[in-house]
């Protein structure tokens, strides 16, 4: 009986919403903002704060045509926010007002809804919610996908409640906003990688970075050099098909995120040397011969082997390669890689051999692989994105008149500030994915075995790191207060483009994939979309605990498995967890 009356009385109240779509208004009072994730450059909330039911009708509306993309996610957003039911964990303290009209629809105006999805896009947008009509406006599609998500956010409960008199306006500080992905070193499927970047659009994060190949496997099909994948994946079901890229293609221009591929080369390329051994040296050698020097290496972790920039053969391979990549993913940017390339392994090599002992360098043979396959890139309408290696390692480098800088773009990830400041004042664009800060596998120890490192019986690691080289593990406080741009001029800060966090896949792979990445990369999000400081320029981490709980929990509540940054009493008992003295 008590169940038979439940049902009359949500079918009842279902019905006075559907009538309802054409009355009133009333007032409720609340102390407590609400949250969004990342913070918006601009919201207010203008009290007394007010909250009205979502109406069963409520649809999601277009003042023109939208395209594609932004069609999938208007249909993705409007399934959402009525489904979602989202339970905040502290209460926001707002009553459903009795007579305000339920909201029956949010109307989507695209300026230029042909705009592509690339670097420097507008994702600009506002976003206002009324009594009686919800709006959001927007230059491009990719915008409008911004202020879908910001206005999902603003819906929570069972039944659904949308904040009304909010005004929103809203743009990211930073252009280029990212997560590198390494699908090489462990495989992860093709599911793990669209949750992935379906996460990255939830926290309005724009560029997903797939380091797909590396030394230890190559796992992408070419149809133009299907051996690579044949012989160098590791098994034939750890693979990503042409079918398969497609797919996390247009997964990614369905919720606003840019698919970059990085081809790492010519180091890391052992897995090369399977499918083509004559064109690899040091393949297969062990990594760091017993009693050598650091120096002396032939790879600087397991898994050796560089391509050869001497012979000719290397370039018949690179072109296809090359080819291939930019017909399965048509973004702008294509990655090279050119990192960590190693003296001792070309060093092992009779033709490179040879042309040292005439006079050669080591310099000159990378630049003749720059030389080779740089202009190539740039001929099929690419920016050329290399690691900062190929202009600023001690040992082996380019000179920069080989780089020109408006088809180069270099990505830092050593020396934190300083190597930053060195790319900008040498004139490059440059983004940022500082080891010291951005990347999320460290502080995990080591995986290399044999390593005496771990036989300390004081318990007295400070020299080793417990065996992880870019240890401690990067919080997301480390992270959120991270500047990229310290110590640079205006000019020079132009220069930088925005920021990546990276998780190498030595130690994890899709079981562990969710929480090594989030929430941490959502503390990446915020300080680039919005920086993370307060309209008085005071870092706002303490604020910003948590709001960060509250939107981990919604994201966990999406199938997002992220990571906990606090006991669930911190969260429940907001404050109480922060130190009492001040920074």
């Amino acid at each position: 009986m008590m169940q038979q009356e439940s049902i009359l009385s949500l079918i009842f109240l279902e019905l006075l919403l559907l009538l309802s779509c054409l009355t009133s208004e009333n007032y409720a009072k609340s102390t407590t903002l609400i949250n969004v994730w990342p913070k918006p450059r601009n919201l207010t909330w203008s009290p007394p704060y007010q909250s009205t039911l979502l109406s069963p009708l409520f649809t999601i509306t277009t003042t023109n045509h939208p395209n594609k993309h932004l069609s999938a996610a208007i249909n993705r957003y409007q399934n959402l926010i009525k489904s979602e039911h989202h339970h905040p964990q502290v209460p926001l303290g707002v009553n459903i007002s009795k007579d305000l009209s339920p909201l029956c629809s949010l109307r989507v105006t695209v300026v230029d809804d042909t705009a592509a999805l690339v670097h420097g896009v507008d994702e600009s947008y506002t976003l206002s919610i009324l009594p009686s009509l919800a709006t959001l406006t927007a230059k491009t599609s990719w915008g409008a996908m911004r202020g879908l998500e910001t206005f999902s956010q603003l819906a929570w409960g069972s039944p659904v409640q949308v904040a009304v008199g909010v005004h929103v306006w809203d743009s990211p500080l930073y252009l280029h906003r990212g997560v590198l992905v390494d699908t090489a070193r462990n495989y992860y499927p093709v599911k793990d990688l669209l949750r992935t970047v379906e996460a990255m659009s939830m926290n309005k994060l724009n560029v997903f970075h797939w380091h797909i190949t590396d030394a230890e496997s190559f796992p992408l099909i070419l149809p133009s050099e299907p051996g690579l994948a044949e012989k160098g994946a590791y098994e034939s079901h750890m693979v990503y098909s042409p079918l398969d890229v497609k797919r996390v293609v247009e997964f990614g221009l369905d919720h606003g995120v840019r698919v970059i591929p990085e081809i790492d080369t010519p180091a890391h390329t052992g897995s090369w040397a399977l499918a083509y051994p004559e064109i690899v040296t040091c393949a297969n050698m062990f990594w760091w011969p017993a009693e050598s020097d650091w120096a002396d290496r032939v790879a600087s972790q397991p898994g050796s082997g560089h391509l050869n920039p001497l012979n000719p053969k290397t370039y018949q391979v690179l072109n296809n390669v090359i080819h291939d990549i930019t017909t399965l993913f048509p973004e702008q940017f294509y990655h090279s890689g050119a990192d960590e390339v190693v003296p001792g392994c070309w060093k092992t090599d009779p033709t490179i051999q040879q042309h040292l002992s005439k006079g050669g360098t080591l310099n000159q043979v990378l630049e003749k692989y720059i030389n080779s396959t740089l202009p190539l890139i740039v001929s099929l309408n690419r920016t050329v994105v290399y690691w900062e290696d190929v202009l600023l390692d001690e040992t082996v480098h380019v000179p920069s008149a080989i780089l020109p800088k408006e088809h180069v773009i270099l990505q830092t990830w050593n020396n934190g500030h300083s190597n930053t400041k060195k790319i900008v004042s040498s004139g490059y664009r440059t983004i940022v994915s500082s080891a010291q800060f951005y990347y999320l596998d460290c502080g995990h120890g080591t995986y290399v075995g044999n390593n005496s490192a771990y036989d300390n019986q004081n318990g007295d690691d400070t020299d080793n790191k417990g065996g992880s080289w870019c240890a401690p593990f990067k919080t997301w406080q480390t992270i959120y207060n991270y500047d990229i741009t310290y110590g640079l001029s205006e000019e020079e800060a132009k220069l930088v483009l925005g920021g990546e966090v990276a998780l190498w896949s030595e130690q994890a792979d899709s079981t562990v994939l969710d929480a090594r990445i989030w929430p941490r990369s959502s503390a990446l999000a915020e300080a680039l979309w919005s920086g993370n400081r307060d309209e008085k320029g005071v870092k706002r981490y303490a604020e910003a605990t948590d709001r960060l709980n509250e939107w981990r929990s919604r994201m966990v509540s999406r199938g997002i498995r992220a990571e906990p940054i606090q006991p669930l009493w911190c969260l429940k008992n907001p404050g109480m967890c922060n130190t009492f003295h001040p920074v």
